[in-house]
């Protein structure tokens, strides 16, 4: 071993420049090792073609939006940790970013120091194991592809409702 730590690779995807360029400089600051996409298509095909131990993904991009790129990551079998960094702060955004795949969710504007401890844990987490597709007799749930068969044949799902409910 040479004794050197290796840097932890970050893939910041911001189309604000000014602000893609302070994370950048204030994470490699940090020690990260950090590349910027300025667009959702060039985003997509970073973390897809290269290793990084987390992703800073905003929503709001030209090309591809934050939700489609974290999407076809997941369904590309890409899990790299994906933290959504954006200005869109409504419940039905977050649950959305959730449910495509993302790992955490920060609203803009935000504590630097906040988002470094955010990309750090979720590096400690690492990447999830690929979710596994459940089967009971002839029905397969695959929870990537947000699919449902039984005998092999696609079954339509529809949302259920989204309100909770307390007394």
């Amino acid at each position: 071993m040479s004794g050197k730590e290796e840097r932890l690779r970050v893939l910041v995807v911001e189309d604000e420049s000014a602000l893609a360029e302070v994370v950048r400089a204030g994470l490699a600051d940090e020690g990260f090792a950090v590349d910027v996409q300025h667009t959702g298509v060039d985003g997509l095909w970073a973390a897809t073609e290269n290793p990084y131990d987390v992703v800073v993904l905003d929503i709001m991009l030209p090309g591809l939006n934050g939700y489609e790129v974290c999407r076809q990551m997941r369904s590309r079998g890409v899990w790299t940790p994906v933290l959504m960094l954006t200005a869109k702060e409504g419940e039905y955004d977050q649950a959305d970013a959730f449910d495509l795949g993302a790992d955490d969710y920060l609203i803009k504007p935000f504590s630097f120091v906040v988002l470094v401890a955010r990309l750090r844990a979720l590096v400690r987490r690492g990447a999830p194991a690929r979710p596994v597709v459940l089967t009971a007799g002839d029905l397969a749930v695959d929870p990537a592809r947000r699919q449902v068969t039984r005998a092999g044949q696609l079954v339509r799902v529809t949302r259920g409702s989204s309100r909770c409910w307390s007394s």
